[in-house]
């Protein structure tokens, strides 16, 4: 089997045991690809591959000046193919099992103060080119900080999770995980207007034009059907620049930051958010305990009278 086939396998394995998202398979999918051609280029493949190669293609990969993040999920995408691969008999030994990686960089999320993340609110209300965009954007505004979903799970949430004025929110996140979040009078409000426009939107265009009615809770006529990521990404900087927030702070994953470190500072069980996230693992959530730290430590070195000494 060639390696091409070795990856469309392992990403079949992927969806069908894991229920891996379509985001990670893809990631999987670009970096064994380049292992392949690595290999190739050095008349090698993954049949074949030994430890020396895997831990030489690693050496190069720093040498390209690669960060030691990328380097990490690259081997760990290694690892687990030839895992998948051991365990299908298609190789008797596990080249990559005792190679130890670079580990990951610790760094703090970043985050963005209430203020900011209001500021974020009011602007939303003066951005779209129509009025029922403006509606949408506000509504995908206020769902994100009113949940902290994954920018993911926001786009292609079903609108059959959002009818009868829901209190909570079933989402689907990564693995096929559930989990019920609760919802904030604003968000369930800005649900309601929103719910009114793109129902009547649907409406229309089934009269008009025959369409099916889509599923999605932001529906577009793209090829998902729905509302994408990109998309989402480049309003919220347009609605950073409206609001006078630096768009290099504002993206849909510190939005899920700031929904996180607010609810700590405000008395938040770290378990309780653990939840709400979606984390499997509370170390992951803890990491918001720190992000606290710094902005006290911060608050305290900028304003304490003694500071500048």
């Amino acid at each position: 089997m060639s390696d091409h086939g070795w990856i469309s396998r392992f990403a079949e394995a992927q969806l069908a045991e894991l229920g891996a998202a379509e985001n990670t398979r893809e990631s999987y999918g670009r970096d064994l690809l380049g292992f392949s051609e690595w290999l190739s280029r050095r008349g090698k493949e993954f049949a074949t591959a030994e430890r020396a190669n895997i831990e030489a293609y690693l050496v190069a990969c720093e040498a390209e000046g690669l960060a030691q993040s990328t380097r990490a999920r690259r081997l760990s995408s290694i690892k687990q193919l030839y895992r998948f691969a051991f365990e299908e008999g298609w190789r008797d030994d596990n080249p990559a099992i005792q190679i130890k990686g670079p580990g990951r960089a610790k760094r703090l999320p970043k985050t963005l103060s209430e203020e900011e993340v209001s500021r974020l609110l009011e602007a939303v209300t003066e951005v779209g080119r129509t009025e029922a965009d403006r509606q949408r954007n506000i509504c995908l505004m206020e769902l994100l900080y009113a949940t902290g979903m994954r920018v993911s799970e926001l786009v292609s949430l079903p609108v059959s999770a959002t009818r009868g004025d829901p209190r909570m929110l079933l989402i689907l996140g990564k693995g096929g995980k559930e989990r019920m979040v609760p919802l904030s009078d604003p968000a369930r409000a800005a649900l309601k207007t929103w719910l009114e426009t793109r129902d009547a939107a649907e409406d229309l265009a089934k009269r008009e034009k025959g369409e099916k009615p889509s599923t999605f809770l932001f529906p577009s006529r793209g090829k998902t059907g729905h509302f994408t990521r990109i998309r989402f990404y480049q309003l919220i900087k347009d609605i950073a620049v409206r609001a006078g927030v630096s768009p290099a702070k504002v993206t849909p994953h510190t939005l899920r930051h700031a929904f996180a470190t607010h609810l700590l500072a405000h008395g938040a069980d770290l378990r309780a958010i653990q939840t709400l996230l979606g984390h499997a693992d509370l170390s992951t959530t803890e990491i918001y305990t720190h992000v606290l730290d710094e902005r006290l430590k911060e608050l305290v070195l900028t304003h304490h009278p003694l500071a500048g000494d």
